[in-house]
């Protein structure tokens, strides 16, 4: 401004503009009527009050931002409030407009005292309190100490102030709050009287923000209020943080859109799609709405994050019938359409491996390669068979769950076959006709039933079968055998449900105990003394006697028998026996 155009005593004077005050120190409750979700909490100091029980010491706990400090300083009004006559006791409503109202308010009542313990942790500052309650309170009912993250005193702090936690003089009442009362030691806990401050509820959020934006004169749609109650995690403060930044992002108008692009969130249609091709089997298109979503620059993990959370609300809304109020229209249509098509199993299937695709994101040097590998075997790990089916379907004689129809544009999903949102009936699945068995007849004898096991590629049964087990009778379609350590408790009905599913007869497989029956010996042990007796008698062979003979060092390695078409002659001849 040109000072020529104006006199020196008629420079207009500019006031200075008034500090703005963020959203969550302008709407800080002052009483208990404007503080959110805590009704026991209040109802119970209500009474306490009344009746003129006031405790010594409480303990506020929970999470940040649900209204420790704030309800502290309100208990101490409580307690101090004198009335608008000033002549009023402890109210659970306090005035506001007392002398002590208005200077707690404010920060300024020489009687309250507030402390931070994260900035002092020593038993010299907890010092300074023992020294202090000694004294009468200067114009106050009560002298009231706020200790903020209490947990935060070292171990000698919390030890000096033990003593007068437990016995304060009748003036003294003491407040402290954490975040972590886990690390509060118990001798503290048992001299409060503690209070859980819960989260506060999305839905009462998102209410609670859309008042404050209409004081504020500030247009807000009801998804984008929704979506900040979500990311406030039941945190008031975190809320009213999140509510500021998007009325200075959109200039005095909170979209929905505009909250995404703030915090990063993937644009929950673009999810739905995605969970529909999920569903669906589609791969390709699963990986095209991933880049899209990736290109716009929403995060692999929080994409994921919100596919866990969509398959969350879709299992809570099958089991109670409800869906969340928060969600939009289109979200509860598509939720409740979900709920009713997927079964519990595959419920159960897209938790697991996103979850498992989550962590494997969150650890990858490339989270969008992670992220990519992570829906495509959700898409492909729901082909295989469910092993509880398969096995109660092998043990009833039926035949293992056929593999899943495989759709032109992909693999099948996790649930109902090619499906999405919009669709109006569910489409049912055609599942292929498994081709029969070939039937075999009963082995003639114990080895070819062992060799039968081979063959149809039981090569555990088979193993077991073979080194573990001595026939006591072996009468098809009857076996008995003596038991071993080493079989598993259902190899009787692995082998009856084999046996059955291959000759088409109803087989009877007995386990005895080894000291009752007289049982042959393994097939292992058998093939073992085989060998020995045939090693025997070849190194009693007076030929290979004399060979040892000419060359003492010379050491039997193999015996081979000779070939078919060979005429049998002496055992010394050259094209009777090869030794090694």
């Amino acid at each position: 401004m040109d000072d020529a155009l104006f006199p020196a005593d008629e420079i207009p004077e500019i006031a200075p503009a008034p500090a703005y005050r963020v959203l969550a120190r302008k709407y800080r409750p002052s009483n208990f009527d404007s503080l959110l979700g805590q009704d026991a909490m209040v109802r119970t100091l209500g009474n306490a009050i009344a009746r003129q029980q006031i405790a010594q010491a409480w303990l506020l706990t929970g999470v940040r931002g649900v209204g420790k400090t704030s309800t502290a300083r309100i208990i101490a009004k409580a307690l101090n409030c004198t009335g608008p006559d000033g002549q009023g006791g402890p109210t659970i409503s306090p005035c506001g407009v007392c002398d002590a109202c208005e200077a707690i308010a404010a920060g300024r009542h020489i009687d309250v005292v507030e402390m931070d313990a994260a900035s002092n942790t020593g038993v010299d500052d907890v010092r300074e309190i023992i020294e202090a309650v000694r004294y009468a309170t200067v114009s106050a009912r009560f002298k009231i100490y706020i200790i903020d993250e209490v947990h935060m005193l070292s171990k000698n702090a919390f030890n000096a102030l033990l003593k007068t936690l437990e016995e304060p003089p009748p003036h003294v009442k003491f407040i402290f709050a954490t975040t972590e009362v886990q690390k509060v030691p118990v001798t503290i806990l048992s001299r409060c009287q503690r209070f859980d401050l819960r989260r506060i509820p999305a839905e009462m959020l998102a209410d609670h923000f859309g008042r404050i934006a209409s004081l504020e004169n500030v247009t807000a749609e009801p998804e984008a209020l929704a979506l900040i109650a979500r990311a406030a995690e039941g945190s008031v403060r975190d809320g009213l943080s999140i509510l500021d930044q998007a009325i200075a992002h959109g200039a005095g108008n909170v979209s929905a859109q505009a909250v995404r692009d703030m915090l990063g969130l993937s644009d929950r249609g673009m999810v739905r799609a995605l969970m529909a091709l999920l569903l669906a089997g589609d791969g390709a298109g699963a990986l095209k709405a991933f880049a899209d979503s990736h290109d716009l620059g929403t995060d692999p993990a929080q994409l994921l994050g919100e596919l866990l959370e969509l398959v969350h609300t879709i299992t809570r809304a099958k089991v109670a019938g409800a869906t969340d109020p928060a969600l939009s229209d289109e979200e509860r249509a598509a939720v409740s359409d979900w709920a009713a098509r997927l079964d519990f199993s595959a419920l159960h299937r897209l938790w697991q491996l996103l979850l498992k695709g989550l962590a494997e994101v969150q650890s990858a040097p490339v989270p969008a390669q992670a992220a990519e590998m992570a829906l495509l075997r959700l898409i492909h790990a729901s082909s295989l068979p469910d092993p509880g089916e398969l096995v109660r379907k092998l043990t009833e004689r039926g035949i293992a769950t056929p593999p899943r129809e495989t759709a032109d544009h992909g693999d099948p999903g996790p649930g109902e076959r090619d499906f999405a949102p919009e669709e109006p009936v569910a489409q049912v699945r055609n599942l292929r006709t498994p081709e029969p068995v070939a039937l075999v007849p009963a082995p003639a004898d114990f080895a070819a039933l062992v060799q039968l096991f081979e063959d149809r590629r039981e090569p555990r049964l088979a193993h077991l079968l073979h080194d573990e087990v001595r026939v006591v009778d072996y009468t098809p379609p009857s076996l008995t055998v003596t038991a071993s350590e080493q079989l598993p408790t259902d190899f009787a009905a692995r082998i009856m449900a084999c046996l059955s599913l291959w000759t088409g007869e109803r087989w009877t497989v007995t386990l005895a105990r080894a000291a009752d029956h007289d049982a042959a010996p393994t097939l292992l042990d058998q093939g073992i003394a085989a060998e020995a007796a045939t090693r025997a008698a070849v190194l009693a062979d007076p030929a290979v006697q004399a060979i040892f003979a000419v060359f003492p060092g010379a050491e039997l390695i193999d015996i081979e028998a000779p070939a078919a078409d060979v005429p049998a002659t002496d055992l010394g001849s050259e094209n009777d026996a090869q030794y090694r």
